[in-house]
């Protein structure tokens, strides 16, 4: 008669064996944490600072972050025709499209053809970032690590879109007995993270969030906190999405939030100019590894950004609409001011979220201006040239807003011809990219339903 314990090891084993995508974690990992270990994290004194030493992007300029931030300081448009379906009777025909991405190393063939995109993206993205922090997902220096205080916290505004559309499409011609049984695992918004998860064996905080197109900042700002906590040394932090799929631009469309420049459409993404009519949608993903800074330090990692601070708002206005007069994101910029240290003076450089829309764009422009009033300061919209990746968004700009500190360059904001009335034009970097040491840099992020959201980085410790 087997014991309590073996009755238990077999259920989980014959539960196991059916799990898909390497759930059952052939290479387990090596549990060196301690109880003296994690009372030791609690218990510390001096605040735990928090650095960025890697980073992953996938996205229709690059799949490096490198090439993503060479191909934006070259004012390169990654607008195009979408291929991905037919959009021929769409009125909006084109977007921030990956036209493809090579997994291999990442993902196997298998399951490369079965998961959705966007986890496809966040998987990609997180193993990217890792190996960058010289952290290769597959070898020794990940193993070493202690992987009861590494986390996951990734998400999407969206869920897996295709994975779910396919569901419904197999329910109405079919019946329910021809769906996907990996349908409901596919489109959660939290399976992206999970199965990286699951493929690294970090064990501590796993989650994810969906704030529509803040989410990005939310994953990041939260995923620092647990490391400030002491929950976590490390931390992976982003978003994806990939909703360029014919419910995604038909629902955009619907929404008449979409431009219509079919004529042209490496123009269509226009912030600030007085001739923008709607956003253009992206695709991808971004993931930041955050770490404890004397953990990095520890283990020579290199080390991009620290990490400042951040804050959430909302506005409690209105479904997809700003509030007019900006309340919600100048209490989101002072606050994330007042809970950091930084001041105003400080911030010399501001990621917007400029969408291109005719009511968000202005109402952002006079909120940055008010809180951060200084002939320094200089703001771009990234969305100008890769789309709005919606929950995905705030991560990849989050790479932009690093990559800014780190090379002493900004980013152009492109198609900016007429600039809306009250615009500077060399404030928001207008037509070519301009050297301008940064100080602090500010990613903004707004999402449906008014959710407000800011975070900050600034060099690396000295």
């Amino acid at each position: 008669m087997l014991g309590v314990k073996g009755q238990m090891l077999n259920k989980q084993r014959a539960f196991g064996d059916k799990l898909p995508y390497r759930a059952r974690c052939p290479r387990a990992p090596r549990v060196v944490a301690t109880a003296a270990v994690h009372d030791l994290a609690k218990t510390e004194t001096t605040p735990r600072r928090v650095v960025v030493t890697g980073m992953g992007v996938v996205s229709c300029l690059g799949h490096e972050h490198e090439e993503f931030y060479n191909n934006l300081l070259a004012g390169k448009s990654g607008i195009s025709y979408i291929e991905g379906f037919n959009a021929s009777d769409y009125t909006t025909r084109f977007a921030g499209e990956i036209k493809s991405l090579d997994c291999t190393g990442y993902i196997s063939k298998k399951f490369e053809k079965r998961v959705d995109a966007v986890i496809k993206y966040i998987i990609v993205a997180g193993k990217k970032a890792l190996g960058d922090a010289g952290l290769a997902w597959d070898g020794p220096a990940l193993k070493d690590l202690n992987r009861m205080r590494c986390g996951t916290l990734i998400g999407t505004a969206m869920g897996g879109m295709t994975s779910f559309a396919n569901a419904v499409e197999a329910l109405e011609t079919a019946g329910y007995r021809k769906m996907n049984p990996f349908c409901i695992p596919f489109a959660i918004t939290n399976m992206g993270g999970a199965m990286l998860a699951m493929d690294l064996g970090f064990m501590g905080p796993n989650y994810s969030i969906s704030t529509a197109c803040a989410t990005g900042n939310y994953c990041i700002l939260s995923a620092a906190e647990h490391i400030k906590r002491g929950d976590a040394d490390l931390m992976l932090a982003g978003a994806g999405d990939a909703a360029i799929i014919p419910s995604g631009i038909g629902g955009f469309i619907a929404c008449k939030a979409l431009s219509k420049r079919n004529d042209d459409p490496a123009s269509a993404s226009r912030p600030w100019d007085t001739n923008r009519d709607g956003f253009v949608m992206g695709e991808g993903a971004a993931v930041l590894v955050l770490e404890e800074y004397e953990h990095a330090k520890a283990r020579g990692a290199p080390i991009y950004a620290e990490y400042v601070g951040g804050a959430l708002t909302c506005d409690a206005h209105h479904m997809t609409e700003p509030q007019p007069e900006g309340k919600g994101v100048i209490m989101c910029l002072e606050r994330a001011l007042a809970s950091s240290g930084v001041s105003a003076e400080d911030v010399n450089y501001v990621n917007a979220h400029a969408t291109s829309t005719q009511a968000g764009d202005m109402a952002e422009y006079r909120a940055i201006n008010r809180v951060f009033n200084h002939e320094q300061l200089r703001m771009n919209s990234t969305k100008s040239m890769i789309g709005h990746l919606l929950g995905g968004a705030g991560a990849v700009e989050a790479v932009a807003a690093i990559k800014a500190i780190q090379t002493g360059w900004l980013h152009p904001t492109i198609n900016l011809h007429d600039p809306e009335n009250g615009v500077d034009p060399v404030r928001v970097v207008a037509g070519v990219k301009q050297h301008h040491p940064v100080k602090v840099a500010l990613s903004n992020s707004f999402g449906f339903g008014g959710h407000n959201s800011c975070i900050m980085f600034r060099g690396p410790p000295q």
